[in-house]
């Protein structure tokens, strides 16, 4: 309904009390505030001003509009302000949803070369494993989704998701510390195939699954479990052995358990996901580079 600038003007005018003072203040003519005035009262519908002999006075209307006008004018500056903030990288937040292992990895490095130069972008994090986290990014529950693929699941993403390539993350199995095959560097999934197992997270099993039948057997599956540390925990028991991301080699937690890459390499893509609209937004934009610089120093893991 109605123009900032007219709104402004109008403001002007109440404020020095005349047309003509209103565009010195201003630096316009007086015949440009009088089109202003003239515009705003059409919006309105009704005159804001009358005159009495060569002074000029509010009407209702106009006394209605002065009170709201500088609370408008108020809000905008604020409005400007946030918006120069959030433009300029001083402020801003990002919603990051990251699966177990690069909330444990990569984030935490990210978002410690972030606060250092830029204090007033405030990330908040969830965890969340694919493909929920990526409806939650679909649905606008966060900004950025960090999710993995594997080659040869052949897995859909939602066609309004950008995604951002990152780092292929290779597998290993782990092993406790005195397993026959511990010595190895490199060891074949078919060597372990009497052996019983700890397998992850749904994507995570299913790849698993997929890998041993395309090494011709079906493995005991004694335990499931998201949690990587659970998973460290009843390798280094001897309850089970597990084939794990390279990530979690990051942060073995025992001492009785070691990681063993696996022959032929087995790997997969680790992406960040975002809409592709929020790719103009500054602090969005900058949390994808950080994370980008961040993964390029894990290329080959």
């Amino acid at each position: 309904m109605f123009d900032s600038r007219h709104i402004k003007t109008f403001h002007a005018v109440v404020t020095a009390g005349s047309y003509s003072a209103a565009a010195r203040a201003l630096g316009y003519t007086q015949p440009a505030i009088t089109q202003q005035m003239k515009a705003l009262e059409r919006a309105v519908g009704t005159p804001l001003f009358t005159r009495v002999g060569r002074r000029m006075r509010l009407t209702e209307a106009g006394e209605a509009l002065a009170r709201h006008a500088e609370v408008i004018l108020d809000s905008l500056t604020a409005a400007q302000r946030q918006m120069s903030s959030l433009t300029r990288l001083r402020a801003g937040r990002v919603r990051v949803c990251a699966f177990p292992s690069a909330g444990a990895t990569l984030i935490p490095e990210a978002l410690a070369r972030l606060a250092a130069d830029h204090p007033g972008v405030r990330v908040e994090l969830q965890e969340g494993e694919p493909p929920d986290s990526l409806r939650r990014l679909v649905r606008g529950e966060c900004d950025i989704t960090l999710a993995f693929t594997y080659p040869g699941l052949h897995e859909q993403v939602p066609d309004e998701l950008v995604e951002i390539p990152l780092f292929e993350d290779q597998l290993t199995v782990l092993l406790p510390i005195g397993h026959p095959l511990a010595r190895r560097r490199a060891v074949k999934l078919a060597d372990l195939a009497e052996e019983r197992w700890i397998a992850g997270c749904l994507r995570c099993r299913t790849n698993f699954l997929h890998e041993c039948a395309e090494q011709g057997f079906a493995p005991d599956i004694a335990f499931t479990t998201d949690d990587n540390l659970v998973v460290q925990s009843l390798v280094a028991e001897g309850l089970g052995v597990a084939m794990m991301p390279g990530l979690v080699l990051s942060f073995l937690r025992h001492d009785k358990i070691t990681g063993r890459a696996l022959d032929p390499a087995c790997r997969r893509q680790v992406s960040a996901y975002v809409l592709r609209e929020h790719l103009r937004i500054p602090a969005t934009a900058l949390v994808l580079d950080e994370l980008k610089a961040v993964a390029a120093r894990r290329v080959g893991c």
